[in-house]
């Protein structure tokens, strides 16, 4: 559209009664008219062309007010469909949702990381299922957000750190999935869709300013900061496994993994255990069970890791000041043992006041910030093709 042409300016106005729908709906005219400045003609036309597309649905009439009750509108939950998928070393978790956000589906797999070519095919197989099960025929499903670990460099396509998955920083990921799929495709720091998880679903909800820390596997942060996603000026912002706290600053192989990652994720809490004498099998759900038997080794290695953890979060909050700490992961999700040492440690190394929470989304986070961030893009490319002339369903 030409600057200021009439197409724009309809355009402009259908674009913001869409984003009050979504935001408040089911809404009526007039509400929408107040709180949007625009007059009751333009959010008049801008609903009937957004009802036309399918965008926009009536969702029945106000009621318990003086005076007639008025037609409300609310986000066409049919209008789109998105996946949102979590490709982790051991899982791959998926979901299916409507354009409002209902989630209809999901699935849980064992994750085949033999290759690259066998995870994609893996995710293809979960994905197609998923809308099978949901009765979505795959060409309506507008978007598919990837989380995965490492960091996505969206100019290059290429996701580098990410070591857990073989193959996954090869060229041509992002093709490649996109392939696997069959639809447009965004891929996404796990850790960082599990921010966005909490701040849709979580204990992030109207927190401005806050860090989702996860540890796990890994350990890592996704910052949210005024509001938004902060990623940095390459996309590694948060990666705090590589924060030089802990071991040798001369070892040279704490460049591939990082200090903290490896001391304080899951195979530092087993090398701690087996430093200290625990008795085989180790893994950290064992280390964490027996604490709660009173294994009083177990319960030294979870002191240690309360340490950790308090020194990582030691370090992120006199820079970013965060309002809140949310704690998750495999690891960080043990509440019940951590929160506790972990805020006593912090009070005696920190001296500006954090809240620090356990996640109540567990394992579920990083898919539903996938869903999230499914949703916001499909939302602006189903709008970007209803103002070319398309239609927003494919049915």
């Amino acid at each position: 559209f030409a600057a200021g042409t009439p197409s724009l300016l309809k355009a402009i106005n259908e674009r913001s009664v869409l984003e009050f729908v979504r935001q408040m709906g089911p809404v009526s005219r007039a509400q929408i008219a107040r709180d949007s400045d625009l007059s009751k003609p333009t959010v008049s036309q801008a609903l009937v062309a957004l009802v036309d597309a399918g965008l926009v649905r009536e969702a029945g009439r106000s009621s318990g007010s003086r005076g007639p009750s008025a037609v409300l509108y609310e986000l066409n939950p049919r209008a789109g469909w998105v996946v949102g998928l979590d490709v982790g070393r051991d899982y791959v978790r998926a979901a299916i949702a409507n354009l409002s956000g209902d989630i209809v589906a999901r699935r849980d797999e064992r994750a085949r990381v033999r290759s690259q070519r066998t995870l994609i095919s893996q995710i293809g197989e979960i994905a197609h299922g998923l809308a099978a099960e949901a009765g979505v025929r795959w060409k309506q499903v507008t978007f598919a957000t990837v989380g995965s670990p490492g960091v996505f460099d969206p100019v290059t396509g290429h996701v580098a750190l990410a070591h857990a998955l073989p193959g996954w920083g090869r060229t041509g990921l992002v093709q490649a999935v996109q392939e696997g799929l069959g639809t447009k495709v965004g891929i996404e720091n796990d850790v960082n869709l599990a921010a966005l998880g909490e701040q849709w679903l979580g204990l992030g909800k109207d927190v401005a300013n806050f860090v989702y820390l996860h540890v796990g596997t890994g350990v890592g942060a996704g910052l949210v900061m005024r509001g938004e996603l902060y990623r940095g000026e390459t996309g590694a912002a948060g990666e705090v496994g590589y924060l030089p706290l802990i071991g040798d600053p001369k070892d040279r192989s704490l460049r591939k993994r990082g200090a903290l990652d490896t001391r304080a994720g899951a195979s530092g809490v087993v090398a701690i255990a087996r430093e200290l004498g625990m008795k085989p099998p180790v893994s950290p759900r064992n280390v964490f069970a027996a604490a709660r038997r009173g294994d009083r080794i177990a319960q030294r290695v979870v002191a240690l890791e309360a340490e950790q953890i308090a020194l990582a979060i030691a370090a992120i909050v006199p820079i970013v000041d965060p309002e809140l700490v949310i704690l998750g992961g495999g690891i960080g999700r043990n509440g019940d043992l951590l929160l506790e040492p972990v805020r006593q440690a912090l009070k005696a190394i920190l001296p500006f006041k954090v809240r620090l929470e356990i996640s109540p989304l567990g394992e579920e986070a990083v898919v539903l910030g996938a869903v999230w961030m499914a949703l916001q893009v499909a939302q602006d490319l189903l709008f970007t093709r209803t103002q070319g002339g398309g239609t927003a369903m494919s049915v």
